[in-house]
């Protein structure tokens, strides 16, 4: 009885939100977060992530300093040509007791003619006056192949 009782709390622990922590908003950014997936997938990479991208985003970039603004951001990637190649899927997120701010991790895959690619991502995501997720800062490395 003793051993039952002690998995239950444990079960329960660990499967509760904390109190300061916002599982419905956590569930809408996973679902900004597919949604924006969805969309780069369609319309590319760079269109989908300027339309989620906040108006202060912070976008790090490999051996250089990071874009700040989304004007900028559009800007640097002007000219470049888009990919839908890139797919992600989120695998855990949490936000505020608030609810307006929160992030997001996923495993991202980018598939070429030639390669294959891997890797891990994390966003940050503020909620918008109209109710809509856009995020403020999005980063990566790359990983092996997933397991």
């Amino acid at each position: 009885m003793k051993k039952i009782f002690i998995a239950i709390v444990l079960f329960v622990s660990c499967n509760t939100q904390p109190k300061n922590m916002s599982s419905e908003a956590a569930d809408e950014i996973i679902e900004a977060d597919k949604a924006m997936n969805d969309l780069a997938t369609k319309e590319g990479f760079y269109k989908a992530l300027l339309l989620y991208a906040d108006d202060s985003v912070v976008k790090p970039q490999e051996n250089e300093m990071p874009v700040i603004g989304k004007t900028n951001l559009e800007k640097y990637w002007a000219g470049r040509p888009d990919t839908k190649d890139i797919t992600w899927f989120p695998f855990k997120a949490e936000a505020a007791a608030s609810g307006d701010l929160g992030y997001s991790f996923g495993n991202w895959e980018y598939v070429s003619k030639d390669t294959t690619m891997y890797g891990f991502y994390y966003t940050i995501w503020k909620k918008q006056a109209d109710g809509k997720w856009k995020f403020i800062a999005d980063g990566g490395n790359n990983t092996p192949k997933p397991q």
